[in-house]
């Protein structure tokens, strides 16, 4: 029997070819965005705790209720807004699943959806598997800022909604205040949703504040807020994560959620509701891998790569031009095979394949691992 593909243009993504790449050639994979060290043990060990003391059966659609009430207190404390966690919070089975039930949530065949790239992998087809139709608008190189005057050209009556990710995947850009005043001015004139990727909520550096959806009421009342439990705890494979919203827009995505996955891993939710009471466990975040940012820059002065900026997220990119003019993905797979590094060519973040001749890597590893990809990094020409 054959069936009507709803995604005919989509294949093995470019994550899962260069990890078989890295594994094929025993390559050091600074490609996929997954720490290499160890999760917290205290963690760990509240995870088991739940389970030896029951915790293991479903907990309510909305998630368990004591972490709901911790995230609303993690938000007041840092962003000065309340939170209703009855009504506005949650909890999902990850970061993107939440993004793709929002999109679902509002979504129309025919509605356009403003997607700035690059731009991690899942937004367009979450907008196309809903009949949606995205519009492209590419951020400004090298810098990857948004250009708001092209934003506005492209907005229609058809604009239902306009995807932000901040700190941004693949490139380490982060919103500014400036950013939420234009923001603020588009929405407002066109009545259109938000859904923000914040999943590196707390991995932002240089003492730059995140400019959360979450900081404005004006904006969280159209806003659809998704966050990553794994990429803050250093566990991206829980796959758990939450949004928040207003009640009206909760109300809604709940619909969705209660037909797909309707509850998430119970011990783990007993776990962080407790472990969030810990503040520093998610505030020293930031300089931790800020560090690891900064010590991969330092090794790679002696390479041929220019990096570029990156103030957030697990990732920097950085320029090949002056070692070769291959195009990005036929770069990116010789230095595998025959420089036992892997990365990710920034190409594949762009609908049009658009070339820099830039590469993402992925520096929330181990500084001997760090090392080691940099030894083979500077051999390269």
């Amino acid at each position: 029997m054959q069936i009507h593909s709803k995604l005919p243009n989509v294949g093995t993504t470019i994550f899962t070819v260069m990890s078989a790449l890295a594994t094929e050639y025993d390559a050091v994979n600074l490609g996929q965005g997954f720490p290499d060290y160890l999760m917290s043990e205290e963690l760990i060990e509240l995870v088991n705790e739940a389970m030896k003391k029951g915790f293991n059966q479903y907990v309510p659609m909305q998630g368990y209720m004591p972490l709901r009430e911790a995230l609303a207190e993690k938000v007041e404390y840092l962003y000065k807004t309340i939170i209703n966690p009855e009504t506005q919070i949650t909890i999902t089975p990850g970061g993107t699943y939440a993004i793709y039930t929002a999109l679902t949530t509002v979504l129309q065949p025919g509605d356009e959806v403003i997607i700035l790239e690059p731009a991690y992998d899942s937004y367009i087809p979450n907008v196309e598997i809903n009949g949606a139709v995205p519009v492209l608008i590419n951020l400004k190189f090298p810098e990857y800022k948004i250009d708001w005057n092209v934003v506005k050209q492209k907005i229609s009556p058809k604009t239902k909604m306009i995807m932000l990710n901040s700190p941004h995947n693949p490139t380490g850009s982060v919103l500014s205040e400036n950013d939420i005043r234009e923001l603020r001015s588009v929405v407002k004139e066109n009545n259109i949703f938000i859904c923000s990727d914040e999943v590196y909520e707390h991995l932002i550096f240089d003492n730059i504040p995140h400019q959360s959806m979450l900081r404005y009421p004006d904006l969280l009342e159209r806003s659809f807020v998704c966050f990553s439990f794994g990429k803050v705890y250093h566990c991206t494979g829980w796959k758990l994560g939450y949004c928040i919203s207003s009640p009206e827009l909760m109300k809604e995505f709940r619909k969705v959620h209660q037909f797909n996955c309707f509850s998430c891993h119970t011990p783990s939710q007993v776990a962080l509701s407790k472990f969030l009471s810990n503040k520093n466990s998610y505030l020293s975040l930031s300089l931790f891998m800020q560090q690891k940012r900064d010590y991969f820059i330092k090794l790679m002065q002696g390479s041929k790569f220019k990096l570029l900026d990156s103030h957030g997220s697990y990732f920097i990119c950085g320029t090949y031009d002056q070692i070769s003019d291959e195009a990005d993905k036929d770069f990116s797979i010789r230095i595998t095979k025959e420089y036992g590094v892997t990365t990710i060519p920034v190409s594949v973040f762009y609908r049009s394949e658009t070339d820099n001749k830039v590469v993402r890597f992925c520096f929330a590893k181990k500084k001997a691992t760090l090392e080691a990809a940099v030894e083979r990094l500077i051999s390269i020409s």
